[in-house]
């Protein structure tokens, strides 16, 4: 039995201008994968990619077991995309009529309970919905035919945050069956935080790294010292440092370590927010 939902082995795609190069991480059964990264970096690149949307040089995708996206498999992927889903002049009413002769699994009970749940108007056109609204609309879609793997890309962007916590709420109730796991690519670290159980972190198209979230969270840190502290660590121990106005701010991988090994240095922990900005921001030793 495959333990992954999705797995990337190697995949690259090259562009005139940029590279996706050899990415490789995989989306365990039961869990939530945050997808990370600069504008840029290469996550919609890879999800396009997962989607067959766009044709990779090299590289292995299997997703439910799959090599290739059947109906079947398609059947099993809920998706949604940062901006329209679906033709702006059709309506909710008039989505369900079409989404329920394309999935086989569609349930339309569902369909309208999430609408009524988003608060959103079943013959309003499409056009006519917030950027929020159209997110909620693309969920809603994207929960209503079953799906065993939902893959997200900025779905919570544009979201106010009560809206945001209650869909997080639903990504996490969706993961209670361990057959069911996302992939979300997301801007909003801290929601990331609340949910993910895994973090990819994707920088000018190479993975820098695929962690545990609760490992990074619990691992990482940020010493925040002056030059003569900065001059006397040991390089090896930096990650990345930023130099700012009232001292040094340094990236570790192992605070607890550093913190024996630096008495006397101010140790916090980092937030997912502030590992991406160092690594991208900051200067390597």
């Amino acid at each position: 039995m495959d333990k992954d939902a999705l797995t990337i082995t190697g995949l690259t795609k090259n562009y005139k201008d940029f590279v996706l190069d050899h990415v490789s991480f995989h989306v365990p059964k039961g869990t939530i994968v945050g997808l990370i990264g600069e504008n840029g970096a290469g996550k919609s690149t890879t999800i396009n990619a997962v989607l067959g949307l766009v044709k990779k040089e090299s590289g292995k995708i299997s997703i439910l077991g799959k090599e290739e996206i059947d109906n079947a498999v398609h059947e099993q992927i809920g998706v949604v995309f940062d901006g329209s889903n679906y033709p702006e002049i059709l309506s909710p009413r008039q989505i369900n009529r079409v989404l329920k002769n394309i999935y086989r699994s569609w349930d339309e009970q569902i369909y309208y309970k999430l609408i009524r749940k988003f608060y959103l108007p079943i013959d309003k056109k499409i056009k006519q919905f917030s950027k929020g609204m159209k997110m909620k609309l693309a969920i809603a879609a994207a929960l209503s035919h079953h799906p065993k793997l939902l893959i997200l890309d900025e779905a919570t962007s544009g979201l106010d945050p009560v809206i945001r916590d209650d869909i997080l709420d639903m990504f996490l109730d969706f993961i209670q069956d361990e057959e069911n796991s996302i992939l979300v690519s997301s801007h909003i670290t801290s929601d990331l935080e609340k949910v993910a159980d895994y973090i990819v972190f994707i920088h000018e198209g190479k993975v820098v790294f695929f962690k545990p979230k609760d490992a990074l969270i619990e691992e990482y840190g940020i010493i925040k010292c002056g030059a003569a502290q900065f001059d006397a660590m040991d390089k090896k121990d930096i990650i990345a440092y930023r130099k700012q106005d009232y001292g040094w701010q340094i990236l570790i991988s192992d605070r607890h370590s550093a913190q024996k090994k630096y008495p006397k240095a101010m140790i916090v922990a980092a937030t997912i927010d502030e590992i991406m900005l160092l690594y991208v921001k900051g200067e390597k030793s």
